[in-house]
């Protein structure tokens, strides 16, 4: 595993522009909570410099889901450290606060309880996406806000229809092939924890832990994708809008010709 997160070669966005985007992508897919933000630190001081952070509770050990709901819904802009978090477990590794301890690495914590067996518990950590531990800090916060300038990744929560037209809108100028991962139990190690390592576009199922600390709903996805990638969704939401390709989906019945409702669309391209 690299000891440095790759970069992007474009100039980063700024985040005034970010938040632009962040209300583009709410208007046009209507998604429920706020798009947000994440930012990695080597030092706990120059993240403490960020507007209006919070911290959590005192003594208060959190999983990271749970700070993230605090950001995407009552959108507070969270700083998370390595005492917020469970000591030495999944949440603190999947973002590169410390490493897992060899409790998770060896699969014991997880025999019976996710898996039938340790090796299989073991197999699930070892090909367990995760940020390099070296980092102080993240800071979670909703895009709108722009207080992370920029943030390392741009994430949102939305329902299957929103994702497969957000990826159409990826796809709308240069197209590109998807292949997501399924860690299974600890999804976010596919979500922020993949984009932050990569710098790539994630989607993830949310997991159980995920659905019963964090809130997230039944039919909640997970997007995380570096900013340049969420500007070029959103342009491609807008082209996508322009040809009747639009978020709600109008439903066309199963008993119908669609004929008629393709030729609104395809008309003319015989």
């Amino acid at each position: 595993m690299p000891d440095t997160l790759p970069t992007t070669e474009k100039p980063a966005l700024d985040a005034k522009a970010i938040a632009e985007l962040a209300r583009q992508l709410t208007e046009l897919l209507r998604i429920r909570t706020f798009p947000f933000g994440m930012k990695l630190f080597d030092d706990a001081e120059e993240m403490a410099k960020i507007p209006g952070l919070r911290r959590p509770t005192e003594g208060k050990k959190f999983s990271t889901c749970q700070l993230v709901t605090q950001a995407r819904i009552a959108g507070f802009t969270m700083g998370i450290t390595e005492e917020n978090v469970p000591g030495f477990s999944n949440c603190g590794g999947v973002i590169g606060l410390n490493e897992p301890s060899e409790l998770y690495l060896s699969g014991r914590k997880f025999e019976g309880v996710w898996f039938e067996n340790r090796e299989a518990g073991r197999l699930h950590q070892a090909q367990m996406p995760r940020v390099p531990a070296r980092y102080k800090g993240l800071v979670v916060s909703p895009l709108r806000s722009a207080r992370l300038d920029p943030p390392d990744i741009c994430l949102f929560y939305a329902n299957p229809a929103q994702m497969i037209l957000f990826i159409n809108g990826l796809q709308w100028k240069n197209y590109k092939r998807y292949d997501f991962s399924i860690t299974g139990e600890s999804a976010c190690a596919d979500s922020w924890g993949r984009a932050l390592r990569d710098r790539t576009v994630c989607l993830s199922i949310p997991c159980y832990a995920e659905r019963r600390y964090g809130g997230v709903a039944d039919d909640e996805m997970l997007m995380a994708c570096p900013p340049e990638d969420l500007a070029r969704a959103v342009e491609g939401l807008l082209g996508l809008s322009k040809a009747g390709l639009r978020y709600p989906i109008m439903p066309y019945g199963p008993q119908a010709d669609p004929a008629d409702g393709m030729a609104k669309s395809y008309a003319g391209k015989s």
